[in-house]
């Protein structure tokens, strides 16, 4: 079963249950990010940890948290693996839209990442974390290769979730504003993909 959604332009796009199901988790994402950003603020027990000026208590293992999802970062805009293994557990488990990934997919995806985007701009516009999560909200920009990303320039935000155990990633989950998907999806070739394979007899 599929479900036909007229995007702005007259386009149709043809969504599986799947990744419909995916969209309807990036509002209650965006939500709990919110909802953590307020309790970070809160005078009972704040956690924020872009915070220079050391205003409000900061934990050393929310800090740790955040320094490890640095390093990953790094890793994208270098390409250099090497310091993953400090960082994320070997039971690491990448929740992504192509199913569960590991620490070695992970490294994989980093290596592709930059052979074909190495002009991919990074900013990290707002962090913060506790003793078991980290959450960024980061900026990407550059210009796609029309493999790993639509062909022509970009400019896209996301929410970044990390959990972490002991002191390393062990889970991570990524949410895309529905707006910036629908862009991303007209640039890409879908109809000429999935319209034979739908209409194909079983």
């Amino acid at each position: 079963m599929v479900l036909l959604i007229p995007p702005p332009e007259g386009l149709i796009i043809i969504l599986s249950p799947k990744i419909i199901s995916k969209m309807k988790t990036i509002h209650l994402a965006v939500v709990c990010f919110a909802l953590f950003m307020v309790s970070c603020n809160s005078d009972s027990k704040p956690a924020v940890t872009d915070n220079p000026a050391g205003v409000g208590a900061v934990s050393s293992l929310a800090q740790k948290n955040l320094e490890a999802v640095h390093v990953v970062t790094k890793a994208f805009e270098t390409g250099d693996v090497s310091g993953i293994d400090s960082v994320v557990a070997s039971d690491f488990v990448d929740h992504t839209d192509k199913g569960e990934g590991n620490r070695d997919s992970l490294k994989a995806m980093i290596k592709a990442a930059y052979a074909t985007n190495k002009n991919m701009k990074m900013e990290i516009v707002k962090e913060v974390a506790d003793d078991n999560y980290a959450f960024s909200l980061m900026r990407y920009s550059g210009t796609g290769d029309g493999v790993s990303m639509p062909a022509g320039p970009y400019d896209m935000h996301m929410i970044e979730v990390v959990k972490f155990s002991n002191g390393k990633a062990v889970e991570h989950w990524a949410y895309m504003e529905m707006g910036e998907v629908t862009k991303m999806m007209q640039k890409m070739p879908v109809m000429d993909k999935i319209m034979p394979a739908a209409g194909k007899k079983k």
